[in-house]
Formats: structure tokens, C-alpha cells, sequence
């Protein structure tokens, strides 16, 4: 048994100052009020900040220089291991709009990489959970950066080849509803387990509302690449905002959606908000050109990753940039924690992950007071940091 102590420890929608974590065969076993834990002194004890769950991000395009969806082993590895340095402790990666045999065969590669990639071991870093596809069946007239000739409509028979390419690996998928065959489509997949995101939509508020009837529970990066809300027309944002169906991904780097408008989105949608980066392969690089769906991006410094015409192109968000972002715009600590924690890991049906209680996986960040990562656990075992001992009696 291993025992971590902290100042703060992030459990059950609380904070424990201090309190004991105690982690035996790769998931938490106990938390106990102070700094012992059944009366066994800590073997690990943080000086500051706080201990929070690890963090679940849903839509990684890639990043360290790597985009996923044509990444070997080598370019999984390295986001697998490097992603716990933001605090990140399982994610989706998520492939953007390519032809659909392109995508059918990105997720067979996936599958095949090596044995169990899929929630793979704690010593590769952070838990792969299946795959995001965000396109190809988009609007084109919000279809921000992807590329339009590769757009297309949700046809039976494109939906079939996403779905049977890798049983079991697609758990997300990106459309825009308005599209025509997009409702039937939407129950297709909402049959199949995959959760059913809107995104990159011209959609009306009744478009939007036809596709949570159809089974959709998500909508991608709320007010980006979709038609604004307008107080005649809600449109998908309004529709999203007030259908307690729906949760809500959201990129709160402060370039894609304004400190004030995350602030609101968190109140206007109480407990379905769902922090998420974008990020894309420049994130965590210094500034230069990188690629996304097979187009250049730019990057400069302090600034999004941006296509030749200016378009925002994903983001080189962290995700605990995110939760600082939403704290310093106003947003309480422990909701903007459970954004980035408890709420996508359920949303995607891992209620083993996403939260500090007994008999979930031990997956763990040590924040700093500026709720920067310091330290990852994944499944009880170290991936990122250095911690201190025990303090000597």
C-alpha cells in the first residue's frame, strides 16, 4: 500500500485539508482526514498545493509534435508520456475530417499498434480511452479548419465503415445534425455506444433539439464553428445551454472563448460543462509550422495555432491551464475541477476514473497553488514529477 498526504485532497465534491490517500493495486483504497491514513504515517507527504483526480480530456488531436491520427508507436508513446505533465491522466484522441477510408483505416491502425494500447499500462503514461472522430459529416459553412473537400454527408454506409473498423474503438463522433441522413446516423451510432457530439453546425435551436432526440449528448466546443446565438434564434449554443441533456465541451484558452463568456457558460449550464484542449500537435512546442488534417499551421508565441487565413486551428492549450483560466475568469475551484475530472469521465461511461474515491483507479495529480501540475499518478504508479518522501519524525 502506498499513502500520499496533502494540504487539500479533491474528493467526493470536497476538499479534505489535509487528508491521506491511500492506493493498493492500482486504485484507491481509502481517504482518511489528516496526514496518516489508518494510522500508517504517509509514505509520500506534499509540501503544497493540492491533490486532485487526474484529468480526462476528450478531444487531443495530438501534440509534442505528434498529430495522432497517422502517429506510430513512437509518436503515441511520446503523447502518452507527456500528457501527465499537464495533468492529463486519460484522453481521447481525436481524428479530424479525412476521407472516410482514411479515417476507417486510422482507427484500424490504432487498434493494432501493440497489445493493449487501450487503457494501456501505467509505465506508457496516460490512458488512451478510445477515439474522437470529429468530421467528416460537417457543416461546411462552420467547418473552421477542416479540410471542405473531404466533407460529406453522414450516408449509412460511411457510418458503417467507422463503426466496423475497430469494434469498440470509436466513442465519440462529431457531426453537424442539419445534415441530410444526419438524425438517422445519429441513432445509429447513439446504438452502438458511441456518444453523439454536435459540432461544426449551422443547426437551429429545433435542429439541434431534433438530435438530443435522436440520441446526441455533447456539443463540441461550445461557440466555436457553430451558427452564434441570437436572441430570435438560440441556434445550437441557446439549444445547449438550456437542455439539461446536453453537456457541453469547452476550449478555455481565452483565445477561442472570452474569460466571461466561460464564466457564463458555467452558470448557464450548471454541472455540464466539459473542459476539453483541442490541442493539436504544435501544442507544448515552441512557436513554428506544424500540421493538422494535412494543413500548415502556424504558431507564435502566446498565441493559437493559426491556418494561413487566419483561422483558428485547435489550440496548444494544457488542461490545467484550462482549469486556471476558469478559476481566475470566477469559476469556483471544485467546479472547474470536476469540468476537467468527474464530468468527462462519466460522460463517456468511466465512472472508474475522474474522481479520488475507494475502488477507483488511482489516477492522481498534485497541483501546485496555481494549479499547475507537479506530479502524475496513473493507476497508483508515478509517470510524471518527483514527490518527497515522508518528513522525518
Amino acid at each position: 500500500m502506498l499513502v500520499i498526504s496533502a494540504p487539500r485532497v479533491v474528493t467526493g465534491g470536497v476538499v479534505l485539508s489535509p487528508a491521506a490517500v491511500a492506493v493498493a493495486d492500482g486504485l484507491v483504497a481509502g481517504i482518511a482526514e489528516g496526514t496518516r491514513y489508518a494510522g500508517r504515517p504517509a509514505d509520500i507527504r506534499l509540501p503544497s498545493g493540492l491533490l486532485s483526480p487526474g484529468m480526462v480530456d476528450l478531444q487531443v488531436n495530438g501534440c509534442y509534435g505528434v498529430d495522432l491520427v497517422d502517429a506510430g508507436l513512437e509518436g503515441w508513446t511520446t503523447v502518452r508520456r507527456r500528457l501527465p505533465e499537464t495533468g492529463v491522466t486519460a484522453f481521447l484522441p481525436t481524428f479530424v475530417t479525412a476521407p472516410v477510408p482514411d479515417l476507417a483505416e486510422a482507427l484500424r491502425r490504432t487498434a493494432t499498434l501493440h497489445p493493449g494500447l487501450l487503457d494501456g499500462a501505467a509505465d506508457c503514461g496516460a490512458r488512451v480511452l478510445g477515439v474522437h472522430i470529429e468530421g467528416p459529416f460537417l457543416a461546411p459553412r462552420r467547418r473552421g479548419a477542416h479540410n471542405a473537400q473531404w466533407l460529406c454527408a453522414p450516408e449509412p454506409a460511411a457510418v458503417q465503415a467507422l463503426l466496423t473498423a475497430a469494434p469498440g474503438l470509436l466513442r465519440v463522433l462529431t457531426l453537424a445534425p442539419e445534415l441530410p441522413g444526419a438524425l438517422d446516423a445519429i441513432r445509429r451510432l447513439a446504438a452502438a455506444g458511441v456518444l453523439v457530439a454536435i459540432g461544426h453546425s449551422d443547426a437551429t435551436a429545433a435542429e439541434a433539439e431534433a438530435a438530443t432526440d435522436a440520441g446526441a449528448r455533447l456539443v463540441t466546443h461550445l461557440f466555436n464553428a457553430q451558427r452564434p446565438l441570437h436572441h430570435r434564434e438560440p441556434a445550437v449554443v441557446g439549444q445547449a445551454l438550456v437542455d439539461p441533456r446536453l453537456s457541453c465541451g469547452l476550449i478555455a484558452d481565452l483565445h477561442h472563448v472570452a474569460g466571461q463568456v466561460c464564466r457564463l457558460a458555467f452558470q448557464a449550464a450548471p454541472g455540464r460543462i466539459v473542459l476539453v484542449t483541442d490541442a493539436v500537435a504544435a501544442a507544448g512546442m515552441p512557436p513554428g509550422r506544424y500540421v493538422l488534417g494535412g494543413q500548415e499551421v502556424t504558431v507564435d508565441a502566446g498565441g493559437p495555432p493559426l491556418r494561413a487565413d487566419g483561422t483558428i486551428c485547435g489550440s496548444s492549450l494544457r488542461l490545467d491551464d484550462a482549469v486556471a483560466n476558469v478559476v481566475a475568469a470566477g469559476v469556483d475551484l471544485l467546479t472547474a475541477l470536476d469540468a476537467a475530472t468527474r464530468l468527462p469521465a462519466d460522460l463517456i461511461g468511466r465512472p472508474d476514473l475522474g474522481r479520488i474515491a475507494p475502488g477507483a483507479a488511482a489516477d492522481l495529480v498534485w497541483l501546485s497553488d496555481d494549479l499547475r501540475a507537479q506530479a502524475s499518478w496513473v493507476g497508483g504508479e508515478l509517470v510524471h514529477g518527483e514527490v518527497p518522501g515522508p518528513v522525518p519524525a
